[in-house]
C-alpha cells in the first residue's frame, strides 16, 4: 500500500493542486484523469519521486518498488536489445553473485567458532533470505516473451540499440519495468509508440500480471479495457471513482449535475439574507439578527462546481475537389533495404470516396508504402496517383518537422495563398489558438499543440486524398472525437495508419493488413477486423 498525503504543488502566482491525499491499494489499477494543465503528469513524478511538492509526503514501506514510464531513455548503446532488457533483473544476478560467493567463502573456512565467521553467516542468512524471497524465473524465456509482446521480432533481439529509434526503445524501458514487477507501475501515455497487437499484449499483462498501476492516457479503449478505479484531478482537488473510464464519465456528470443544483440553491439562499442585511440594516429592533446574518454570511463556503473544458478543437475539412474514379493504383509493388524485405508484390486499388485503414504491427512497412505514394523513396512496380489528386498528408513525425524558430502564426502564413491568408486568425482560434497563443515559438507548444498546429496546414487549401499516419498521438480525447467527426464527414479519399482502435471504429471500410511483407485486402470494416484479429492476436501471442 502507498499512501499520498497532503501533497501541494503551488507557483508563486497560483496553485496547481493543495493538500491531495489518497491511497494506492494492491491491485489497484487506476486511470489518472483531468483537463489538461490540470497537473496529471506533475503528481505522477512527485509519485515516482522524480519530482518534489512544496507539501506532504509519499508512504511506502522500505521493500516497495516503484517504476515510472517514461524514464530518460537509453544513453548508452553498448549492448544489444535483449541484454538491455534483462538489466531488469540486476537485483536478482547481484545477489546470486553475492550469495556465491559467500557460500565459497564458508567452504573454505574452519574457523567456526570466530565472531568473524558469525557474522559471515549473519550476512549469508540476510542475503539468502532476500534471494530466496525473489521469484524464480527462466529469465531469459521472460524478457523473449515481453520483448516479442511490445512488437520486436526474434531477429532484433540480439541487435543493438543503437538500430532502434526513440519509440523502440521507450519500448525496451517499458520492457525492463514490466519484467521487474514492481509493486507500482506509473505509466504516462505508454501506448503512444506501440501497435495494436502491442497493445493488447500489454493490456493482459497489466490486468492479469502487474500489481498496482496509475496510467495517463487519451487511449478511450486502453484505459477502459485496464482500470478499475478512476482518480480525477480538477480544480485542484481529487476525486475517487471506483469505475472504469467510461462509467466514471457519467458518475462525473452526475456529480457535476448535484453541484450546480447544490450551487443555484445556495445562490439563492444567499440573496435571501442579502436583502434580509439590506432591509433592516439601522432598524434598531433587528440589529442582533443583522449581525448574526451578517457572520453567518462571512462563514459560508461557496460550493464549486467542476469546471468543464470549453476550449474545443473545430474542424472541417474543405469540401473536397472531385477527382477521377481511382485516386490510387498499386501493382505489384515491392521495397527492399539491402537483404531486409519491407513488402513485396503489393496490390491495391482505391476507389473515389473511399475511407481506408492500413493496419498492422510496427515495421511492417505501413508508413514505408505511404512514404512510396508521396514519392519520397523509390520501389519496384507501380504505384500510379489518379487524375485530378490533390494530396494531404499528416506524417507520424509531422509535429516534429515544423520550424522550432517560427511562431504558431508564421507556420501558417508561411504556407497560405489567396484570401485564406485574411481567415488565419479564424482557424487559427478554432484550433485552440488563440490571443497570444498565436505569437508563441513552435518551440514551446507541448505535443499535442503541435500536432493541432501541424493539422491547420491541411486545411489551407482543399485536398481529395487525405493520408494520416498516426494524427492522434499527442491529441486528447476531446480533440480525438472531433477529428474523427471531420473524418467522417469528410468527401474525399482517406488513408488513414493509427493504433487507436476507438478512433479507428466506424471511419474505415476497408482494411489492408500489412503482415510477414504482403500487404492483404480485407473487404470489411475496422470493427469487424478489429473484432476477428483481437482473438487471432491473443492466440499468437499466447496470451
Amino acid at each position: 500500500m502507498i499512501s499520498i498525503e497532503g501533497i501541494t504543488v503551488s507557483f508563486s502566482d497560483r496553485a496547481l493542486f493543495e493538500n491531495i491525499s489518497f491511497v494506492i491499494n494492491d491491485n489497484d489499477k487506476i486511470a489518472l484523469m483531468g483537463k489538461n494543465g490540470a497537473g496529471k503528469s506533475t503528481l505522477m513524478k512527485i509519485i515516482a519521486g522524480v519530482e518534489k511538492g512544496n507539501k506532504g509526503k509519499i508512504n511506502k514501506s522500505e521493500n516497495t518498488t516503484i517504476a515510472y514510464l517514461p524514464q530518460h531513455l537509453l544513453t548508452e548503446d553498448d549492448c544489444s536489445v535483449r541484454q538491455e532488457a534483462a538489466k531488469a533483473f540486476l537485483e536478482y544476478f547481484a545477489l546470486k553473485d553475492q550469495m556465491d560467493n559467500l557460500n565459497a567463502e564458508m567452504e573454505t573456512r574452519t574457523d567456526y567458532e570466530s565472531d568473524s565467521y558469525m557474522e559471515l553467516i549473519g550476512k549469508a542468512t540476510d542475503i539468502g533470505e532476500r534471494f530466496y524471497n525473489l521469484e524464480e524465473v527462466n529469465h531469459d524465456a521472460e524478457v523473449e516473451k515481453a520483448l516479442i509482446g511490445l512488437g520486436f521480432k526474434r531477429e532484433d533481439l540480439d541487435r543493438p540499440t543503437s538500430e532502434f529509434s526513440g519509440g523502440w526503445r521507450m519500448r525496451i524501458e517499458l520492457a525492463k519495468i514490466l519484467l521487474q514487477k514492481p509493486d507500482l507501475i506509473l505509466l504516462d501515455e505508454p501506448t503512444n509508440h506501440i501497435d495494436i497487437e502491442s497493445v493488447l499484449w500489454l493490456e493482459n499483462f497489466l490486468v492479469n500480471k502487474a500489481n498496482a498501476v496509475l496510467v495517463i492516457s487519451h487511449d478511450k479503449a486502453f484505459i477502459d479495457n485496464i482500470t478499475n478505479r478512476t482518480v480525477e484531478l480538477t480544480l485542484g482537488k481529487i476525486y475517487d471513482y471506483k469505475a472504469n473510464y467510461s462509467h466514471y464519465l457519467e458518475l462525473r456528470k452526475d456529480r457535476r449535475e448535484n453541484q450546480l443544483k447544490a450551487f443555484k440553491e445556495q445562490q439563492k439562499w444567499i440573496a435571501e439574507q442579502q436583502r434580509f442585511v439590506e432591509r433592516f440594516k439601522g432598524t434598531f429592533s433587528k440589529t442582533n439578527q443583522v449581525s448574526s446574518v451578517e457572520r453567518m454570511l462571512e462563514k459560508v463556503e461557496i460550493i464549486e462546481v467542476d469546471e468543464v473544458d470549453n476550449s474545443a478543437l473545430r474542424l472541417r475539412f474543405p469540401p473536397a475537389p472531385r477527382s477521377g474514379d481511382y485516386p490510387l493504383i498499386i501493382k505489384e509493388l515491392s521495397k527492399s533495404y539491402g537483404d531486409h524485405i519491407v513488402f513485396q508484390d503489393a496490390n491495391m486499388t482505391i476507389e473515389r470516396g473511399e475511407k481506408v485503414a492500413f493496419v498492422g504491427r510496427n515495421g511492417e512497412g505501413k508508413s514505408t508504402l505511404i512514404k512510396a505514394i508521396m514519392q519520397e523513396i523509390e520501389v519496384q512496380g507501380t504505384c500510379q496517383i489518379g487524375h485530378n489528386i490533390e494530396i494531404g498528408y499528416f506524417a507520424q513525425n509531422q509535429a516534429s518537422l515544423l520550424d522550432e524558430k517560427a511562431t504558431v502564426f508564421e507556420t501558417v502564413d508561411e504556407v497560405a495563398k489567396g484570401d485564406i491568408r485574411t481567415k488565419l486568425k479564424n482557424i487559427l482560434g478554432g484550433f485552440m489558438f488563440h490571443g497570444d497563443d498565436i505569437d508563441k515559438k513552435v518551440s514551446v507548444l507541448s505535443g499535442g499543440e503541435k500536432t493541432r498546429l501541424a493539422m491547420v496546414k491541411l486545411l489551407l487549401e482543399p485536398i481529395n486524398l487525405l493520408i494520416l499516419d498516426e494524427p492522434t498521438n499527442h491529441l486528447d480525447l476531446r480533440s480525438k472525437d472531433v477529428l474523427k467527426e471531420a473524418l467522417v464527414n469528410y468527401n474525399g479519399t482517406l488513408i488513414l495508419v493509427s493504433h487507436d482502435r476507438d478512433f479507428l471504429k466506424g471511419l474505415a471500410h476497408k482494411v489492408f493488413e500489412f503482415k510477414n511483407k504482403r500487404v492483404i485486402e480485407h473487404f470489411e470494416t475496422i470493427d469487424d477486423f478489429l473484432e476477428r484479429n483481437k482473438a487471432e492476436s491473443m492466440r499468437e501471442l499466447n496470451l
